[in-house]
């Protein structure tokens, strides 16, 4: 039973989704939404998407803040890609987070220094590193939006529900980093559990390198100022997203400070954090924007657009980047056959 509800709960989740989606599309009106999608034009389009590649850039460096074993192309190229799988394909977060761990030791990845062989337990050390950092990264960012709604009408309905989640994430975060620390059986479940949900050849490497992967993890973290370097760099990604909705906004001709920008895009991914196993957060997404909208006094109608508009440059940017990221995995095979 258990296991069905495993396998199914993914399409009730993405269902539910869905649901959600048209429903709120279908209250506000499809022709407002087009109205007010058109005010951008092709322009502020563009300049959208250039500013979320600068954006994502800037997390391949954050990672490179905490990671200093593996070049920076690398590591931007893997993030372009998890972020990517995550956005565009049919997966939970975990999924796009798989799928960057196999873009990041793909190929003739090497370490910068010794110029061996970039290795899978080594690549999750490195991709849970970062997790990590941006998760830390992502907890200052809230608070700060946290402290941007005080003072708003209403906003105790989301300021003490986040408050209790930042709580909680907070804790949870900190046993994550413990168990990276000090619970070495704990890691092998870890590792035991990634293996499972990769394939055979790359599981029965991960769980024959346990040791290797413990030996990444230490010394990652025996360098605490690279990780306070990496935790810093996501903090200014997370405000990098928020500047991101500010411009928005301004496209879209609403009036809205940078403060409540920060605001509006710390609470939302906030949101999106609590429904993470929904595929690419399909109606959580939409539904915070909608609600934190209301809250500053801005119409349904730009803030799905909002969020229209953040999908259309993640696909925008997203499907060419899986294409190469195809491209290069099937040129790779043809080399190793």
């Amino acid at each position: 039973m258990a296991a069905t509800l495993k396998k199914i709960l993914p399409f009730i989740l993405t269902l539910i989704g869905v649901v959600l989606f048209c429903f709120l599309t279908l209250r506000t009106g499809i022709h407002p939404i087009l109205v007010t999608l058109s005010k951008v034009g092709v322009a502020g389009f563009v300049l959208l998407i250039i500013s979320q590649i600068i954006v994502n850039c800037l997390l391949g460096l954050a990672w490179k803040g905490g990671i200093a074993d593996i070049s920076l192309p690398r590591l931007t190229a893997s993030r372009f890609i998890r972020d990517a799988a995550a956005a565009c394909l049919p997966f939970s977060q975990l999924g796009g987070m798989l799928i960057g761990l196999r873009a990041t030791t793909t190929g003739n990845a090497r370490h910068c220094t010794t110029g061996a062989p970039l290795c899978w337990s080594e690549g999750i050390a490195a991709n849970i590193v970062d997790i990590t950092t941006e998760v830390l990264g992502q907890i200052v960012f809230i608070i700060i939006a946290l402290l941007c709604l005080i003072g708003q009408n209403h906003a105790d309905r989301f300021i003490w529900p986040l408050s209790a989640g930042m709580v909680l994430l907070t804790i949870g975060v900190a046993g994550f980093i413990w168990t990276q620390h000090r619970s070495g059986a704990a890691i092998t479940k870890v590792a035991s559990f990634l293996a499972k949900h990769i394939s055979a050849d790359w599981g029965d490497s991960l769980t024959c390198n346990t040791e290797q992967f413990k030996t990444s993890l230490d010394a990652a973290w025996q360098r605490p100022e690279r990780i306070a370097l990496g935790a810093g760099l996501h903090l200014v990604s997370w405000l990098g997203s928020a500047a991101l909705t500010w411009l928005s906004l301004l496209l879209l001709g609403a009036h809205c400070s940078f403060a409540n920008a920060v605001a509006i895009e710390g609470v939302v991914c906030g949101i999106m954090s609590a429904g993470f196993l929904v595929p690419g957060a399909l109606g959580v997404q939409e539904g915070a924007y909608v609600a934190l909208g209301l809250l500053f006094g801005i119409n349904a109608d730009i803030s799905l657009s909002i969020s229209l508009l953040r999908r259309g440059r993640d696909i925008v940017i997203g499907i060419p980047v899986l294409l190469l990221w195809q491209y290069y995995e099937f040129r790779q095979l043809r080399r190793s056959a």
